[in-house]
């Protein structure tokens, strides 16, 4: 038997029946319990649309894109790893079909090929493969975890699939699968079905693919009848059906997936050492998590989110804005404080005349990420009302433009302040679009070409953001074009808004803020503090409002 000890391992992790099960999670999960293993471990995801990133797509299709330090717009389940592995993902822990084939066309064009007919098989799976090794090569890893998109099945994955069949033939005892599928229990029989997922099984078999482990995604735990049965139509052994129920939070299922003992049978069926994971750290997290919603002498606040990307058709989408709704869980749970948001649709905002009693008087308001005119009033108007009635508000990237602009209307008296985003023909124009900008929008150059990524800011002392973060320079995450006009610069600070924060490149305006003398907390930044929020490591900027909005309850 070969010796596989110090070879590279590789699990593919794949999703059965529908999508949005929690995949991500999962390999989330299981590369969270491998490292507190001491294993290095790396995950990668490989998505089926030719987009050639995220950043183009409309977060109400396929959620929020996020944004990681080089500045690639992925998949949210790039934000997951993240949170679970506490580590900084990028461009090479994301991949698209869009990619994949790019990489080959050009390359053919290149006659990189030698005039060979280029076709799927073996080109595009071995560069699917390449991508794998590339990244296990560039980060050292023990185990690379790869999360296929989408569902078994569907025309447009097949190649990864293909991958993973080639790459368990080429690396014998080096892979192992993982089949991620839902075990639905319809409410008229009050039992789950386990026939949608043998079916899943079976096209993966029909792929040339053996599962090594089945992971059931069910409401309760399943029974042992139903993994028996699991067990002997899918070929898989009954102590390798993991079930993995409904929980209160996402950050319970690595604690779900070692009482079941995954990560021990993982390293025994790939020959690695057999270590205990340290979840000392982590099971503290889920006491936070669980306590507020059972103590009694906690304190509840409300929060209402006016955004624009919540509807679709009669239905409310919370991942759209996944990452600030991490963020706000994380700080929350650090502060002991038991959070209800309450998702306000911006155009209800605009078009209502009884706009105060849409938003009510809650404990705090924030505005966030956002494009165009579409529900942007109704932005505006909710930073007016946080502003005049003294509600504790935070505006992330559009929020903070949408601030300044109302600031520049209600307190400047510049009634036809506008960002040029939305009106370009606005006399005062106190968000505009800057010059190496222009040339991309005039290109029709969207994709990838904003002001993306890690950023430094110098920040000035004796101001909030100053105490927030404790530190004269200062980095944060930004996915945007537009840009707070210096031109206007005399007339916001002369009638008391602070600029606090300015990029150490091009002294762009990077945070404002109003005094604690005007206002309990007023806070606009340029940047997205939400996408660098770990449950262990709560944001500053969130903490920092959190703690208004707890001393501004009623």
């Amino acid at each position: 038997m070969p010796d596989t000890k110090s070879r590279t391992k590789y699990i593919f992790v794949s999703g059965g029946v529908i999508s949005g099960i929690g995949k991500g999670t999962t390999a989330a999960s299981i590369a969270f319990l491998l490292k507190a293993a001491r294993f290095k471990v790396t995950p990668i995801k490989f998505e089926n649309y030719l987009n050639v990133d995220a950043g183009t797509i409309n977060p109400i299709e396929h959620g929020d894109p996020f944004l990681c330090e080089d500045g690639t717009e992925a998949d949210m389940d790039i934000g997951t790893y993240e949170k679970f592995l506490d580590e900084d993902m990028g461009k090479d822990n994301f991949v698209t079909a869009g990619q994949i084939y790019k990489t080959v066309i050009d390359r053919e064009r290149r006659f990189e090929y030698q005039g060979e007919d280029v076709e799927a098989i073996p080109y595009i799976t071995n560069e699917i493969i390449r991508r794998i090794d590339h990244l296990a090569s560039k980060k050292g890893a023990d185990i690379v975890i790869i999360e296929l998109g989408g569902t078994a099945g569907e025309y447009q994955n097949v190649f990864y699939y293909e991958a993973s069949r080639i790459l368990a033939l080429k690396k014998p005892g080096d892979v192992l699968h993982i089949h991620v599928s839902y075990v639905p229990t319809p409410p008229h029989l009050g039992a789950p079905k386990t026939k949608p997922t043998q079916l899943s099984v079976r096209t993966l078999n029909s792929l040339g693919i053996q599962p090594d482990f089945i992971i059931t995604r069910s409401e309760k735990y399943l029974d042992q009848r139903r993994r028996d049965r699991l067990a002997l139509f899918c070929s898989v052994q009954k102590e390798d059906i993991i079930s993995s129920p409904d929980l209160q939070s996402v950050y319970e299922v690595p604690i779900v997936l070692n009482k079941q003992e995954l990560d021990k049978k993982i390293m025994k069926k790939l020959g690695l050492p057999v270590r205990k994971p340290n979840l000392k750290e982590w099971k503290k997290l889920i006491e936070r998590i669980k306590k507020p919603a059972s103590a009694g002498s906690h304190k509840e606040v409300n929060i209402v989110i006016v955004g624009k990307y919540f509807g679709t058709g009669e239905y409310q989408l919370r991942d759209s804005y996944a990452a600030l709704f991490d963020a706000i869980d994380h700080a929350a749970w650090n502060a002991g404080v038991d959070v209800k948001t309450h998702w306000i649709d911006a155009e209800k905002v605009e078009s209502s005349v009884a706009v105060h009693e849409i938003i009510g008087t809650p404990d705090g308001i924030i505005v966030p990420i956002g494009w165009g005119v579409r529900g942007a009033e109704g932005m505006i108007t909710a930073a007016s009302i946080a502003r005049e009635k003294k509600i504790p508000y935070l505006g992330l990237c559009y929020g903070m433009q949408l601030a300044v602009v109302s600031f520049a209307r209600d307190v400047l008296r510049l009634k036809d302040a506008d960002t040029t985003e939305n009106n370009p023909k606005t006399a005062y124009p106190v968000i505009h679009l800057m010059p190496k900008q222009k040339v991309f929008m005039d290109k029709r150059a969207y994709g990838g070409t904003m002001r993306l990524g890690d950023w430094k800011a110098r920040v000035k002392k004796g101001t909030i953001a100053h105490s927030i973060y404790g530190q004269d320079i200062v980095s944060e995450r930004h996915r945007h074009r537009y840009e707070f006009n210096d031109k206007f610069k005399k007339e916001f600070e002369k009638n008391g808004m602070i600029i606090s924060a300015r990029s150490t490149d091009e002294n762009l305006a990077e945070i404002i803020e109003l005094p604690k003398s005007t206002h309990p907390f007023y806070f606009g930044i340029q940047g997205h503090p939400e996408y660098k929020s770990r449950p262990l490591n709560p944001h500053p900027i969130f903490l920092s409002f959190i703690d208004a909005v707890s001393k501004n309850k009623i």
